[in-house]
């Protein structure tokens, strides 16, 4: 006997060798143990999946000597005959080939006679779609009302082709795709039965080059085989089989991460003439950034493009310290990209301008980070901006505390410098040297005590818990209360006090509060936030002396039609422009705003 490829040598012969399908095996088992087996099936799924394969098997289990049976002997004569494929009372028929109306009428006729030894007569009709519609109505009546010693096992890789009369006829089992690990798992084993020294890495290659199907894989390593009697590794796979490996997606990525134009256009080179489509690289390269994006928003890795185990690990390890929205930002790009380069009668040239405006976007800063950002920067904005500025605002302190030295202060009229700086600090152009002089002391940290004298206590934060001081908190007005959190809030979260400064606070018991927000969607989603909550209900209870429970609620306005749209559009453009949080980022950063979106 010839030689037998490898996908034929080691075809399913029992349901358990069926790799990935257990959803219908398990169904067809459970169907032929309880005797509840349908007369016509319906295989559907992508190509070398194993619908023909389950059919054969299906086929033995009905007719097996000690069946019906879910696990068939392979050894009967039934057995024996359907594995070589001379079954006298199985017929398999090629749908592409017998796809007229006659061959119906002459499958009706021989339906009618008895089985030759077997207890059923099979009809396989691989590929059923492509009958005629004369056919498939010929098919009807048999199919609906079939002799009790005839099956139908249908096999289709378009069940969409399928008349809906028939499809409502049979039981359907749709195939799935075979992941790549449990295709690298299926030939790793074959290839120890043959004796095959093969890495990993080759085989997933392969695994990705099948595209969900084991036949495919099979005759693409059958391929390989034959092309070497050596150890079968990475390089040998690219160089016979011209697939992308997965090291120069990596490679391709990290260079990205690494804003190096010049690895970026070495790599797409080297595909390039190794002969890689580049529209077919591009969608490579985009299913890798895909599947990057999945992997850092920490979903789930089995919607992943056919990864491995080994791959995931991989990626892992490069996103590591890649922020999210950088690569979103990647992959937005890229997605917008995708039909120019489709389009393009250049598409290496494409490729390479789309990863070069890629490399120079910087990433983005999410609205958390900046907000915490911003209130480090208000902390010292005290500081920082008087000094640059070479004036201060008013101080409520004594003048002549501004100074270090004991000396007397001149006049304002007398005195031509700014309060804070002395001669010595004038440098001899005329200007003051920022790096030499000293804030005021009104801008310094001052001690606990000098602080305690200026802060009122009841809204001092580190002031001992007392009901005699609760009690006088009682006999205020809750909002001039409310104003007073804001005020001691806003030195330690500023961005948080903002978000409040247009809140009410009403007491609904003894040691409960509600926080009414009469405001827009983003600052009641701030105020929700990670701990911001937690530090409200501090300030709360530090304030009025004792445990209390804060609750936020928020009440948005209904949205309105026509001039009372555009008017309220234009009320919120200018609460915008007057935010505390705008109006510092604007100063920290020295920005223009360009333009306000309402959403």
């Amino acid at each position: 006997m010839g030689y037998l490829v490898l996908a034929r040598k080691f075809r399913p012969q029992r349901f358990e060798e069926v790799v990935k399908q257990e959803h219908i095996t398990r169904a067809l088992s459970n169907a032929i143990t309880s005797g509840r087996l349908a007369h016509a099936i319906l295989l559907s799924g992508p190509r070398g999946t194993g619908k023909t394969s389950i059919a054969r098997i299906l086929a033995k289990c009905v007719n097996c000597e000690s069946g019906p049976t879910d696990t068939p002997c392979n050894t009967c004569r039934s057995c024996r005959e359907i594995t070589s494929g001379h079954a006298a009372d199985v017929f398999e028929i090629d749908g592409a080939s017998n796809n007229k109306v006659e061959n119906i009428r002459e499958l009706r006729e021989n339906a009618n006679y008895m089985p030759a030894h077997s207890p059923y007569k099979i009809y396989i009709i691989d590929e059923v779609h492509m009958l005629s519609d004369s056919a498939f109505n010929a098919l009807l009546k048999i199919l609906e009302e079939p002799p009790a010693h005839v099956k139908f096992f249908f096999a289709t890789t378009d069940p969409n082709k399928i008349p809906i009369t028939i499809l409502s006829r049979c039981q359907r089992h749709d195939c799935r795709r075979v992941d790549v690990d449990s295709i690298i798992k299926h030939m790793a084993s074959l290839c120890e039965k043959e004796n095959i020294d093969i890495t990993t890495e080759a085989l997933t290659i392969i695994a990705r080059e099948a595209d969900g199907s084991i036949r495919d894989a099979l005759s693409l390593l059958d391929l390989v085989i034959t092309s070497t009697t050596d150890r079968i590794d990475t390089a040998l796979i690219v160089d016979i089989l011209g697939g992308l490996d997965r090291q120069s997606l990596f490679d391709m990525s990290q260079a990205v991460f690494n804003r190096d134009a010049g690895k970026i256009i070495e790599i797409i080179d080297r595909l390039y003439d190794r002969g890689q489509n580049m529209i077919k690289l591009f969608s490579e390269l985009l299913d890798h950034f895909r599947n990057l994006m999945v992997v850092k928003l920490g979903g789930n890795t089995d919607v992943l493009s056919d990864v491995s185990e080994f791959e995931l690990n991989a990626i892992h390890d490069q996103i590591k310290k890649i922020p999210q929205i950088y690569i979103h930002q990647i992959l937005d790009i890229l997605f917008k990209e995708e039909y120019n380069i489709r389009q393009s009668s250049q598409p290496k040239l494409a490729v390479e301008m789309a990863f070069i405006r890629v490399i120079q976007i910087r990433p983005a800063v999410s609205i958390d980070t900046l907000i915490k950002k911003i209130d480090v920067l208000q902390k010292g904005l005290t500081e920082k901006l008087p000094a640059e500025n070479g004036s201060y605002p008013d101080r409520t302190r004594d003048p002549s505390s501004a100074f270090n030295n004991t000396s007397e202060p001149l006049p304002a009229h007398e005195n031509p410098m700014p309060p804070g700086i002395t001669t010595q600090e004038i440098t001899p152009d005329g200007t003051p040297d920022v790096r030499e002089y000293q804030p005021p002391i009104a801008e310094r940290k001052t001690p606990v005590h000098e602080v305690r004298e200026n802060i009122p206590p009841e809204i001092f934060k580190d002031t001992p818990l007392s009901n005699d001081r609760n009690v006088q908190i009682k006999n205020e007005p809750i909002e001039k209360s409310w104003k007073k959190i804001l005020t001691t809030m806003a030195n330690d979260h500023p961005a948080l006090a903002a978000c409040f400064s247009d809140s009410q606070l009403k007491r609904t018991g003894d040691n409960q509060l509600d926080i009414l927000f009469k405001t827009n969607q983003f600052n009641i989603n701030y105020a929700n936030r990670d701990k911001n909550p937690s530090i409200i209900q501090s300030a709360c209870s530090l304030y009025f002396g004792n445990a209390i429970q804060v609750s936020l609620s928020g009440q948005l306005a209904k949205s309105k039609s026509g001039m009372a749209q555009k008017k309220e559009a234009k009320i919120l453009e200018n609460e915008t422009l007057n935010h505390p949080l705008v109006e510092n980022a604007m100063k920290l950063f020295n920005g223009k705003i360009v333009e306000i979106k309402i959403l």
